[in-house]
């Protein structure tokens, strides 16, 4: 397939550049994969679609405030500096900007919150095939004790205001948020509240969890016109024990494994396909790129926000949404995207919500 297969016209209008005022307040579009059918719904509906025995998987990991500003210590010019991973500690690979004039060799200066200037310095060691910057710091004993007091939040491109609010500290994590590293959140859990999560498992449903920390990769667009040649970003993850228990039960047993969010998707898919179609304890990183024509061996209901055109998130779901040996998925999605637009459905990371069955 082609990644122009993927473009949709979407009213700009229709971004949400806020949280909905409670997290639950979210309208939630059911897409019924047989049918092709479409609900409108509110958020806490999501409720009637649970059975007795299902397994529900979120993943828990938590957004780091990994946007940071600083000086170039000659020049005075200023940069952002976006962390993106870590390869020990005190050294990240990053993206800054403006990245032309950070080369090798380049000190920054980094900022606090508050303006003042701390001691911290990150020198430009490497520049990779991406453009990313290699960073070392120092003046601190491991910069990531200290991103609470230099880093803000680190909102996606197309959240149009100053890039924090007081609400975005709460609001940009989800609420069983634990294992500190991503640097997008992932966001179709955002939904979730303590009573409604309490109220799945009063229905005999098993939560548990996997830690996915989502890269800056997930917004990057894709360059190729044959979906075959993109290359994927690969993100750290962790399946645990509990998790790999309830979810080889449920699928031994009959029961639907049912996921908030593509990054969990995209852990137990990998997992799985490593491992003869079932999952075990795994720690690593995947780089799995899901388009169509796909197969899915774990995950039979996904919950997930709205995408970006043209977007590997917009071609996972698409796969989703017709497994097997089949491209009619992208049609399925397109029409229900079309559908949201028409009934002014929020879209991205702070829009509505959809669970595809």
């Amino acid at each position: 397939m082609r990644t122009a297969d993927f473009h949709f016209q979407l009213p700009p209008e229709l971004i949400a550049q806020y949280p909905a005022q409670k997290r639950d307040a979210s309208r939630l579009l059911v897409l019924h994969r047989k049918t092709g059918r479409c609900e409108h719904r509110q958020f806490p509906d999501l409720l009637e679609f649970f059975r007795p025995g299902d397994v529900l998987v979120l993943n828990n990991s938590r957004v780091i405030p990994a946007r940071l500003q600083g000086k170039n210590t000659k020049t005075g010019g200023k940069f952002e500096v976006l962390l993106l991973e870590e390869n020990s500690r005190n050294d990240w690979w990053a993206m800054l900007r403006p990245g032309k004039r950070a080369p090798i060799g380049t000190q920054i200066q980094l900022q606090e919150k508050n303006g003042g200037v701390s001691k911290i310095i990150a020198t430009v060691t490497a520049v990779n095939a991406d453009g990313h910057r290699r960073l070392q710091f120092s003046g601190t004993a491991n910069i990531f004790d200290e991103l609470d007091k230099l880093g803000e939040l680190p909102l996606p491109p197309y959240i149009e205001r100053p890039q924090e609010i007081a609400a975005d500290k709460e609001r940009y994590q989800t609420v069983y948020a634990q294992p500190a590293g991503s640097v997008a959140a992932p966001t179709a859990g955002l939904h979730f509240t303590p009573e409604i999560l309490e109220k799945i498992r009063s229905l005999g449903v098993t939560i548990c969890f996997v830690t996915l920390h989502v890269g800056a990769g997930t917004f990057l667009p894709v360059k190729v016109e044959n979906l075959a040649e993109h290359k994927m970003h690969s993100e750290r993850f962790e399946v645990g024990a509990e998790t790999v228990f309830a979810v080889n039960e449920a699928k031994k047993n009959g029961h639907r494994v049912l996921v908030a969010g593509t990054t969990t998707l995209r852990t137990l898919e990998s997992v799985a396909r490593q491992n003869a179609g079932k999952l075990n304890v795994h720690a690593g990183k995947t780089d799995i790129f899901i388009f169509p024509p796909a197969n899915f061996q774990i995950v039979d209901a996904l919950l997930t926000n709205f995408h970006l055109p043209q977007s590997t998130l917009l071609m996972l779901v698409s796969a989703f949404a017709a497994p097997g040996q089949t491209t009619h998925g992208r049609d399925l999605i397109l029409r229900a995207y079309a559908d949201a637009i028409r009934e002014r459905y929020r879209f991205f990371s702070y829009g509505d919500a959809m669970l595809i069955l």
